[in-house]
């Protein structure tokens, strides 16, 4: 039998404070436990993985070797300026995408849904 994946971890300054901004992302909650040394959002809907904030005592120095392509739900410029509002800066803006950060700098990016 194949691994799925669990959970998907994040490296933190301020574990509570990044998983309340990806919770707001995603339509979720953050776990009721969570401090800001770890903190916990369960995946909203069926099928995709739980995430984990921990901290961690050195900052983001590099680009991300990994990061979430984002479908948005209606027009692209809509789901960014939700998404701004939410603390998350826009980095790049393409043709098809927009590259966005998060309020920590992880890159993630941003592409249209179905028509």
């Amino acid at each position: 039998m194949p691994a799925v994946i669990k959970s998907v971890t994040f490296d933190a300054a301020d574990a509570l404070a990044l998983a309340t901004f990806w919770a707001a992302v995603f339509g979720s909650d953050v776990d009721e436990d969570s401090t800001a040394d770890k903190a916990f959002v369960e995946a909203a809907g069926w099928g995709g993985p739980n995430i984990w904030f921990a901290r961690v005592p050195e900052p983001k120095t590099a680009k991300n070797r990994l990061h979430f392509d984002l479908r948005a739900p209606g027009a692209v410029d809509e789901e960014v300026a939700r998404l701004e509002r939410l603390g998350a800066a826009v980095a790049h803006r393409y043709a098809h995408y927009t590259v966005m950060t998060d309020p920590e700098g992880n890159e993630f990016c941003v592409e249209p849904g179905p028509a």
